[in-house]
């Protein structure tokens, strides 16, 4: 708008030339220095957030864990892939492989991922879900 008095008050529509050179430029950016001077804060709540998603392990019962051994054993017989759904640090993942052995012992599946032919080792207790590929 401009005032009928002073002319154009906007001054970022008036020619340089015609502005007065003794006013001071200001600061710019650098006012909104003080809010990036405490980085230990947003990481923290970025941890807070992340623990909010985080879930707690699931409980399988018996006839889901006969159904997940049977598959297991049936993966071994035929030498077939596996999608294999675990719990790892909060959250659900999930990883293909063909079963190499089953480590009793160490209640682990021992197999190789197929997306970088990897050796993957999956606790048994992780285990939520198998399916044959």
């Amino acid at each position: 708008m401009i005032h009928p008095i002073y002319g154009e008050t906007d001054y970022r529509k008036i020619e340089r030339s015609k502005l007065n050179p003794n006013i001071p430029k200001g600061r710019g950016m650098i006012k909104w220095a003080p809010f990036a001077t405490m980085p230990e804060q947003y990481v923290g709540i970025k941890k807070q957030i992340e623990q909010q998603n985080k879930i707690e392990r699931p409980v399988l019962c018996d006839d889901r864990l006969e159904e997940i051994n049977m598959t297991l054993q049936e993966a071994m017989q035929r030498n077939c892939p596996l999608l294999i759904e675990f719990y790892h640090d909060g959250y659900i993942k999930y990883l293909k492989l063909t079963v190499e052995k089953i480590d009793h012992w160490a209640m682990l599946i021992i197999g190789v991922n197929l997306d970088n032919q990897q050796m993957c080792f999956v606790s048994f207790i992780d285990v939520i879900n198998l399916s044959l590929q």
